[in-house]
C-alpha cells in the first residue's frame, strides 16, 4: 500500500527514451529543477532503483515517486518574464502567459506561475477561491500559452466562475496537429478521466466526466490525441519526438488565442485576443519553408 504522496507508474509510449527529470516533469506538472531535485533527494526509483536525472527510461519502466505534500499558502511574489497583462480594470485583469508558467502553485511545481508574478508587478487579486490559487477562474496548462482572465473583485469571481462553468465563455485555441484529420471540421466530444495508469496523464475513459459540456484538464490535448492527430511536440501524449526537435519545440503547439465574455461589473461585451509566440511562430516558418 502506498501513501498518500506516493505513485507507482509506468512511463507512457510517448516519453520512451526520455531522460528521467524531463520524463518526471511532463507526468507529474513539475518543473524540470523540482523533478531534478526530487530525484537527487532519492523520492523517485527507476524499476525498484535509484537512477540519476540523465538516465534515459524507457516506455512501460515502473516509476515509484514521493510526491511533496499539497501547497497549503502562497509563495512570495516573483517576477515572471514574459508575463504581460493585456487588459486591466477594478474587477478582472487579463495576462497572456508565456509557456512554462503555471496558472497557480501547486504540490511540486517550483517553477513561476501567473499569480506570483502579478503580486511581483503590484496587481490585486480577489481573495476567493483556494488559498493558492485565489482569483483564478480557469486555468492553462503550464506549457500552453496564452491568454488568461482573472478576479480581481468578489463579485467578478462569482460572475466569472458561474459563465465558464454554464460554458458563456468564448475561448478560442489554435493546435498545430500531426497528420490530416479526416473530416476537417467536426466535435470531439468524448468524456475524459484520468489515465488508468496513473502516470499525470488524462484519457478517453468510459464512464469519464463529459469535456465538450464541462472542460477537462488536457481536453484538447487528449482529444487529438484519441483521434491519433496529437499537438505537435506535445510527447506526452504521443508527438512524434523527431518532428518536434526538428521544429525546435519542447513543449506542445497550442496556444489560447481569443477570449471573450461579459464583463462582470458592467455587463459589456469584451473580447481579447493573443499573437502566436515566438517559439510557435517560428515552427510554424519552418513547416511553410519546407511545403
Amino acid at each position: 500500500m502506498t501513501s498518500p504522496g506516493q505513485r507507482r507508474v509506468p512511463v507512457p509510449d510517448g516519453l520512451d527514451g526520455e531522460r528521467l527529470d524531463s520524463a518526471l516533469a511532463r507526468m507529474f506538472g513539475l518543473s524540470r529543477a523540482r523533478a531534478a531535485e526530487l530525484i537527487g533527494d532519492g523520492s523517485v526509483l527507476v524499476g525498484g532503483r535509484q537512477a540519476a536525472k540523465s538516465d534515459r527510461v524507457p516506455a512501460g519502466e515502473w516509476l515509484d515517486v514521493t510526491l511533496p505534500p499539497p501547497v497549503t499558502a502562497m509563495p512570495p511574489a516573483e517576477p515572471v518574464p514574459g508575463l504581460t497583462v493585456v487588459y486591466e480594470d477594478a474587477d478582472i485583469v487579463v495576462v497572456d502567459k508565456p509557456p512554462g508558467v503555471a496558472a497557480h502553485p501547486t504540490p511540486g511545481w517550483t517553477g513561476p506561475t501567473v499569480l506570483q508574478g502579478l503580486a511581483a508587478a503590484g496587481h490585486s487579486i480577489a481573495a476567493s477561491g483556494a488559498a493558492e490559487r485565489q482569483g483564478v477562474v480557469h486555468r492553462l496548462d503550464a506549457n500552453t500559452s496564452g491568454l488568461m482572465v482573472l478576479a480581481k473583485s468578489e463579485q467578478a469571481y462569482s460572475m466569472l466562475k458561474h459563465a465558464f462553468r454554464d460554458r458563456e465563455v468564448d475561448k478560442v485555441y489554435h493546435a498545430l496537429v500531426q497528420g490530416h484529420p479526416d473530416p476537417l471540421r467536426g466535435t470531439v466530444d468524448a468524456p475524459i478521466a484520468r489515465h488508468p495508469s496513473g502516470d499525470g496523464r488524462f484519457a478517453v475513459v468510459a464512464g469519464g466526466r463529459p469535456s465538450v459540456e464541462t472542460g477537462r484538464t488536457h481536453q484538447i490535448r487528449v482529444h487529438m490525441a484519441a483521434i491519433r492527430h496529437p499537438c505537435v511536440g506535445d510527447r506526452l501524449y504521443g508527438a512524434d519526438p523527431v518532428l518536434a526537435a526538428r521544429l525546435g519545440l519542447t513543449r506542445q503547439w497550442l496556444h489560447a488565442v481569443r477570449l471573450g465574455f461579459t464583463h462582470p461589473g458592467d455587463g459589456r461585451r469584451v473580447e481579447f485576443a493573443s499573437d502566436y509566440p515566438a517559439d510557435l511562430s517560428h515552427a510554424l516558418d519552418l513547416l511553410r519553408a519546407e511545403a
